[in-house]
């Protein structure tokens, strides 16, 4: 049955999700602000300041509530997709748009009229932050990863990772055990997708020296359609490692006895991407092993080699020796690189690169307890995520960027009034956060034409030449397109209609 839900009590509603969720986030903000420990069904309870995870673990059961709060994360959500940092903050900036908005609507505003100027005025705030932009030094990448994560050792610790290999898309990180341990990985690198696990027998690893390397653009269902092949590679002593995209049960249990029985060393691999990235990669493979793609003809001939092949349970690295033609790969890959417009296929680019120049990085951040590792490994994540963005160019950090162009808005039109306000928002909420006079605080930043900001952590004004706070531009950027995208349209929306699940009786329990 659909219920459809208008008027006072949906607005109502959305005044409740939209407090429920930001409310809840927000008292986190900043270096002083204060952690949410979540439970789960599935593993213990867990203590986070990540506000995109906070958010998406909150629920309400009333199921109106409950669906303005899914589409009102997705501001955190997408902020945190885009730049992997922000999230806070942009639901910070929501809820202020969203009361700001409301205001004015019920005044008799019209709300689409609203949308269209509030667009428009923050087309020209983004252009505000990017003339204030710059490019970012060395020690200005580490202050941003010291900024997102709140902490020096993780910002060491990222900071050294990335000059080694200048490329925030190389590095990988994990959950550990007590030590954080930051490992250096050279080769070509994949996901492992083994058939089977029996391959392992009892080792955590497989090395194999000198292996041969059959790549197939198809899958294989029995082992007569590689017999001559299977023949060669049993008289001459060695291993065949098979990267196919499916194996029949038929082919899995023929390969498995083999190898178990016989003590032949074939191991089964399937591709872990597909369509356009899987023939990148096995374009890469083939190169570095000098062996031909196969669709049938499967012969010795075909196949490729490999200096060495490491097989764990996450993934394969192929080691190789680099030649000319990896030279001319590197360059194919450069000039595709600086031609890319989409990010996610940049990422995946910029890791292809890598791992034929300078190696990956995988960083295993580890703690005493389960509960602390996944907290510090969330910082991680965001201080990486925080340099990538950084990279494009960076201001200055803590909201003051952000209340400095509230000041210079006039109340022109709706939407100057709304951003006026609502532009203060983030700096007044880490002060608040941090337990300090708000007034005092701004008004000295103010004295400053804020070239000043105040550091939380030790409580005094910094020059915005030596500050440690710092915020990526593209962060700023997408914390306020995604804070008002949403915010624009629950501005916009006057009327919601859901599904409303009735429980059924059983008759027979009331012994009708």
């Amino acid at each position: 049955m659909k219920k459809v839900v208008n008027g006072l009590e949906l607005r109502t509603k959305m005044n409740e999700a939209i407090d429920l969720l930001c409310d809840t986030v927000k008292t986190t903000l900043g270096p002083k602000g204060s952690n949410v420990i979540i439970d789960h069904s599935s593993f213990s309870p867990f203590i986070t300041n990540d506000g995109v995870t906070i958010a998406s673990n909150i629920e309400s059961d009333d199921e109106v509530v409950n669906t303005i709060l899914e589409l009102a994360k997705e501001a955190s959500i997408k902020t945190n997709s885009n730049v992997g940092d922000g999230t806070t903050s942009t639901l910070v900036l929501l809820q202020k748009i969203y009361k700001e908005g409301v205001k004015l609507i019920e005044e008799g505003v019209n709300p689409i009229l609203l949308k269209k100027e509030l667009a428009k005025k923050l087309e020209e705030i983004i252009k505000t932050v990017n003339d204030k932009s710059h490019t970012p030094t060395d020690l200005e990448l580490k202050k941003i990863a010291y900024t997102s994560s709140n902490s020096k050792e993780i910002a060491e610790n990222i900071y050294q990772a990335f000059l080694e290999v200048r490329n925030a898309s190389s590095i990988k990180i994990i959950e550990g055990k007590d030590k954080t341990i930051i490992k250096r990985k050279n080769g070509y690198i994949i996901d492992s997708v083994l058939a089977s696990f029996y391959f392992f027998r009892d080792q955590e690893e497989i090395n194999l020296d000198k292996a041969n390397i059959l790549l197939i653009n198809d899958g294989l269902n029995d082992l007569e359609e590689i017999s001559e092949l299977i023949n060669e590679v049993i008289i001459r002593k060695e291993k065949l490692v098979i990267l196919s995209d499916f194996y029949s049960d038929i082919f899995i249990n023929q390969a498995l006895s083999l190898f178990m029985e016989e003590n032949v060393g074939i191991y089964l691999l399937k591709w872990s991407e597909f369509g356009k990235r899987k023939i990148d990669i096995m374009n890469d493979l083939s190169l570095i092993t000098n062996s031909k793609v196969c669709d049938n003809n499967i012969i010795y001939n075909n196949v490729g080699k490999c200096k060495n092949v490491k097989i764990t349970k996450e993934e394969v690295t192929f080691s190789y020796d680099k030649n000319s033609k990896i030279e001319r790969k590197i360059a194919e890959i450069k000039d595709r690189l600086a031609e890319e417009n989409d990010d996610f296929e940049r990422e995946f680019l910029k890791k292809r690169l890598a791992m034929f120049q300078q190696g990956l990085i995988e960083i295993e951040v580890g703690a005493l307890t389960k509960t602390e590792r996944k907290e510090k490994k969330m910082r991680y994540d965001d201080a990486i995520g925080a340099i990538n963005s950084a990279l494009n160019g960076v201001v200055l950090g803590g909201g003051v960027i952000l209340y400095e162009i509230s000041e210079s808005l006039n109340d022109e039109d709706y939407a100057s009034k709304i951003f006026k306000e609502c532009l203060k928002e983030p700096l007044k909420q880490i002060l608040y956060n941090a337990g300090v006079l708000e007034e005092e605080i701004i008004t000295e930043i103010r004295k400053n034409n804020f070239r000043k900001i105040y550091n939380v952590k030790t409580n005094k004004f910094e020059d915005e030449n030596t500050t440690d706070i710092l915020d990526a531009t593209e962060v700023v950027i997408n914390i306020l397109r995604n804070a008002l995208s949403i915010a624009s349209m629950l501005l916009t929306t006057s009327s919601l209609i859901i599904n409303e699940y009735k429980q059924e009786i059983n008759t027979n329990e009331l012994n009708i």
